[in-house]
């Protein structure tokens, strides 16, 4: 073993929690008790806080808040996660609380050079959220917590749930398969004993949710997130009536509308000069001119032609409107 293998060994064996003496370290890991002595002062000297009891009972241990603490995180992966959690926190994420305390515990064991150098990379990256912080709703939150767990341990869940075209809400068993959050809100995808079918319901919506004795088993292979993509945006049931979009145009203009939620479930294919979509017609004529009118000249429809006239109409409709 490499000298940092044998140090990061002994490192694992303090991390038990439980004295250990430098002759069962030499008996464990097989090497000179001599070697033992002089990585135990290297690892002090790094400032790992090993305490030494000398006499009969003596040994080795770690600090007990040093046993808890990320050992072997550099800066910048200290700084990636500090990110993260500052992204999941503009987003919505319902488990701040833990999110606090996990990145209180990384700056609390970073030294001074390192606090800096956090420090310096935090002023250089910053997170605006364009609509606000979502906010939410101590009561949501529990639920959330409430779902998770029954995500984990796979177990049915009773809950009351308001739709959005219904004044009472009603009471129903589920078997939560996955928690999504798209658009602000927070969604559960869960299979519905009620309709006997996989459905999203929205967790804002859901009045109180408690945990039952029944367990289920998760199909397999099955995907939350693709689930609820298919139902936001589900397939043709006449594939006939999808027709090409061509585009053409700036290409930063171009990878962005590639990348669009909607737009890009529907790529057929990405060239330098142009992108081509399919897309139902219906859908096309809709839904598509909104989408690209705030792109001004830097986008061109192609074909087809129908869209181009559907375009002129919206413009039409824009100015009269504001000459009122």
């Amino acid at each position: 073993m490499s000298k940092l293998d044998n140090m990061l060994a002994i490192l694992w064996l303090l991390n038990s929690g439980r004295k250990i003496t430098a002759h069962q370290i030499s008996e464990k890991l097989e090497m000179n008790i001599r070697t033992v002595y002089r990585y135990m002062d290297v690892l002090c000297a790094s400032g790992v806080p090993i305490i030494s009891d000398t006499g009969h009972h003596g040994g080795y241990t770690l600090l007990n808040q040093f046993i808890k603490s990320p050992l072997l995180l550099d800066v910048g992966e200290k700084t990636t996660l500090l990110h993260a959690a500052i992204f999941a926190k503009e987003a919505g994420y319902f488990l701040g609380e833990a999110l606090d305390s996990a990145t209180s515990k990384l700056m609390m064991h970073s030294n001074q050079e390192q606090e800096n150098m956090i420090k310096q990379q935090f002023e250089g990256v910053e997170v605006i959220g364009s609509l606000g912080k979502p906010r939410i709703e101590p009561s949501t939150e529990i639920i959330l917590k409430t779902l998770e767990q029954s995500v984990l341990q796979k177990s049915s869940v009773e809950i009351d749930y308001l739709t959005s075209h219904e004044e009472q809400s009603k009471c129903r068993i589920v078997d939560p398969y996955g928690i999504i959050y798209w658009n602000h809100h927070w969604y559960v995808i869960a299979f519905c004993h009620f309709r006997t079918d996989i459905r999203s319901f929205r967790v804002d919506r859901i009045i109180c949710a408690n945990q039952t004795e029944m367990m289920f088993n998760r199909p397999p292979h099955f995907s939350a997130s693709e689930f609820f993509r298919g139902s936001l945006l589900p397939e043709a049931q006449n594939p006939t009536s999808f027709i090409p979009l061509v585009l053409t145009g700036k290409s930063s203009t171009l990878d962005g509308l590639c990348l669009h939620w909607f737009l890009g479930h529907h790529l057929q294919e990405r060239t330098a000069e142009k992108a081509t979509f399919s897309l139902d017609k219906e859908d096309m004529l809709q839904y598509v001119p909104i989408l690209l009118l705030p792109y001004g000249r830097s986008v061109q429809v192609i074909e087809p032609i129908s869209l181009k006239q559907r375009m002129v109409e919206v413009l039409h409709d824009l100015i009269d409107h504001y000459q009122v």
